[in-house]
């Protein structure tokens, strides 16, 4: 099944190629994007059931030895976020084909789009740090224009910030690889894992932690996360849930990867990251709460549930570990949903500001029910796959005997469920102000179109399947984190080609 590898990249790029080539045949370019993005979910299940059977697959281009290579690699801890991600990237496209917005008034979107996805790809496959810096480019070049679409003035200073800031986290980024090869003498994932391990303990502590800083600032950790809550809530509503579900996501990905591969325990800063971990959980659910808009309180929630798995990075156990990567599928379908939702509010309710919103629990039953299902699953409630991700973190804590994490964790929790409720009683239950479009009555949608429902409620009822299925999948998960602890079994591998 190794040939499966580079679909979930090349597909996409060619698809975009394709769709620049039919120009303005929209329902053309339609076409090819929800047939590459269909395709490409088919590979990464295809590649998930291989890899959960047969172990790591790997590959590298043009045959060469993977020291020197590009090396593509793809074992439990990729393949699960691969299938998660192309789930959620289709769902999305769907939304945005429904959409009367970006999608249908801009005719690059289909192009851009399929280089983000063919991105989020590359970053989940690649096996050598410097193909992991391109695909990340890849990502975030692709991610400029689609945050930009429409050239709002607001958009644009908004789009401008994220370019500043992810410039930086590139330059920073390009300074490791340059910095570790000169150590070391290869990018390479794996050789790195062998020879960090010669350096003296001090430079390979300041390794570990410029790469928390480049990884960090993706991730959307405090204190790099200033640049998300402005950003995200002003872009098209698809954008903002593709970009909220998967972009941070790729962030804790490769911090995760590369804490847990290159560096042996007593290089590790478990002490950096916990503290981390506690700010970022306070300080994004403190914004949260704080918020008037929807889709900023949403995106402050992004940071807070950032840090529950920095948290399970930070304790680095078999069970921490497990649960980490149980929260990271959990929270890219939900977090996805959320944001879906909260366009769609925009769209029935004709404001995204929960002072001027109210009653859509009656106007838009089957909407305001989407939306709970999803906000008590982000906030942990049983039986939800929030509480199941949650619950298994703070056991993880308590093993370990980190009851003040475990604290500060409880404490975020209850403060997510209050933001949650602060949304549900002000923008579906409350009566809300009147404003142009709600007072108009009749003009206003009572329901989102069908082509931005349906979706939604796919990704809400993959959310609650992975509650109905906890079982199985977190003792996937449990396999993967023993292969992500397993850093010998791995190298072997991949040196071996």
């Amino acid at each position: 099944m190794r040939w499966l590898l580079p679909v979930p990249i090349v597909l996409p790029l060619l698809g975009a190629g394709l769709t620049v080539l039919v120009g303005r045949a929209r329902a053309v370019q339609r076409s090819v994007g929800l047939v590459t993005l269909t395709l490409s979910t088919i590979a990464a299940v295809a590649l998930l059931i291989s890899v959960d059977r047969d172990t790591t697959l790997l590959d590298t281009a043009g045959g060469h030895h993977a020291r020197m290579g590009i090396v593509l690699v793809a074992d439990r801890f990729a393949s699960v976020l691969l299938v998660v991600a192309e789930v959620a990237l289709l769902a999305v496209l769907v939304y945005a084909i429904g959409e009367p917005g970006a999608e249908r008034k801009h005719v690059g979107f289909q192009s851009a789009y399929l280089i983000l996805s063919a991105g989020v790809a590359g970053s989940l496959l690649t096996g050598d740090l410097f193909s992991l810096f391109v695909s990340f480019e890849m990502m975030l070049t692709a991610s400029y224009v689609l945050l930009t679409l429409g050239g709002q003035r607001e958009q644009v200073r908004a789009g401008m910030t994220y370019i500043i800031v992810s410039l930086i986290a590139s330059t920073l980024f390009v300074t490791a690889l340059a910095l570790l090869y000169s150590a070391t003498g290869t990018v390479n994932m794996a050789d790195l894992a062998g020879r960090i391990g010669t350096l003296p303990h001090g430079t390979r502590t300041a390794f570990a932690v410029l790469l928390i800083v480049v990884f960090g600032i993706k991730a959307a950790i405090f204190p790099l996360f200033f640049w998300l809550p402005d950003s995200y809530p002003t872009a098209p509503s698809p954008i903002t849930a593709v970009f909220a579900g998967l972009l941070t996501k790729i962030g804790v990905y490769a911090m995760v990867r590369t804490q847990l591969l290159l560096f042996p325990a007593d290089s590790r800063p478990v002490t950096l990251l916990l503290v981390l971990a506690a700010l970022t959980m306070v300080v994004g659910v403190l914004g949260a709460i704080a918020q008037d808009d929807i889709r900023r309180l949403l995106s402050f929630t992004i940071v807070s549930q950032i840090g529950f798995m920095v948290m399970g990075l930070g304790f680095f156990t078999r069970a921490a570990i497990a649960a980490l990567i149980f929260s990271m599928v959990h929270h890219i379908i939900v977090k996805t949903s959320l944001f879906l939702v909260a366009g769609m509010v925009e769209e029935v309710g004709g404001d995204n500001r929960l002072s001027r919103l109210g009653g859509l629990v009656r106007r838009a039953p089957f909407l305001s029910a989407l939306f709970l299902l999803a906000a008590l699953s982000l906030a942990g409630v049983p039986p939800f796959s929030g509480f199941i991700s949650k619950l298994s973190l703070l056991e993880a804590g308590i093993a370990q005997r980190q009851y003040a994490m475990v604290t500060i964790a409880l404490v975020v929790g209850l403060l997510t469920l209050f933001a949650m409720a602060q949304v549900w009683t002000s923008a579906f239950w409350s009566r809300g102000e009147a404003t142009p479009a709600t007072a108009s009555g009749p003009s206003v949608a009572p329901n989102a179109p069908r082509a931005m429902l349906l979706p939604t409620a796919a990704l809400v009822a993959v959310s609650l399947s992975i509650a109905l299925a906890a079982g199985p999948i977190y003792r996937f998960c449990e396999r993967a984190a023993t292969d992500l602890l397993d850093r010998g079994s791995l190298v072997t591998r991949v040196l071996e080609r």
